[in-house]
């Protein structure tokens, strides 16, 4: 048997911080695992800048509130779970995700926790495990399960590199030029082509 991988932000979902930089107008908070890859040096400055800014959890629900998944997203996801077992594995949180995995039909989702204070501050994170989408396709692959990963920044890299085939959907120039390896294609019908390429049984579109 085999399970379908799969990032969120990028992949499924527009990236969060993203669309909340955008709404308040703070620029550095645009900044994602596509330009930083240590993940902790990544969210130890968008606490600082959420503390600068007096800003909490309510404010960046209030953001995802009005976000929806990308254009043929749902539609990917229902071919994908059609033909495969799925899991998303994210960096996200899972107060920011909610909505947005409600909107996708609540698929499977490992990801990360927030600690709030009583007034909404966010004063921590608390990441599920080091690597964790490496650490869980090594996981399934113990259960003797094929694993097919895709994803678009550097924190899915290891878990592409991990899994029995890898692909990069939507990744920036950047990642693209350093993980060669990694076939990169841009639209949901090349990446259900890739799946069913990577995959060792004979399905079709």
């Amino acid at each position: 048997m085999e399970i379908a991988c799969l990032d969120l932000e990028g992949v499924l979902i527009p990236e969060i911080w993203i669309d909340f930089a955008e709404r308040t107008g703070i620029e550095a908070l645009k900044a994602t695992t596509r330009d930083i890859p240590d993940y902790d040096v990544l969210m130890q400055q968008r606490l600082r800048l959420l503390e600068e800014n007096g800003l909490g959890l309510p404010d960046i629900q209030a953001v995802i509130a009005d976000m929806r998944p990308m254009e043929g997203a749902r539609e990917f996801l229902d071919w994908l779970r059609a033909r495969f077992q799925v899991v998303i594995l994210s960096d996200t949180f899972y107060e920011f995700a909610a909505p947005l995995m409600e909107q996708l039909g609540w698929p499977t989702l490992l990801c990360h926790r927030l600690e709030t204070d009583n007034l909404g501050k966010v004063v921590d994170y608390n990441i599920r495990q080091v690597n964790p989408k490496r650490q869980a396709v090594l996981a399934f692959k113990t259960l003797y399960y094929r694993i097919i990963a895709a994803g678009d920044s550097y924190n899915d890299t290891t878990m592409l590199a991990e899994a029995d085939a890898g692909i990069l959907f939507k990744a920036p120039d950047n990642v693209i030029s350093e993980f060669p390896q990694f076939p990169a294609v841009h639209s949901y019908e090349d990446l259900k082509k890739e799946f069913l390429k990577a995959s060792n049984r004979n399905l079709s579109l």
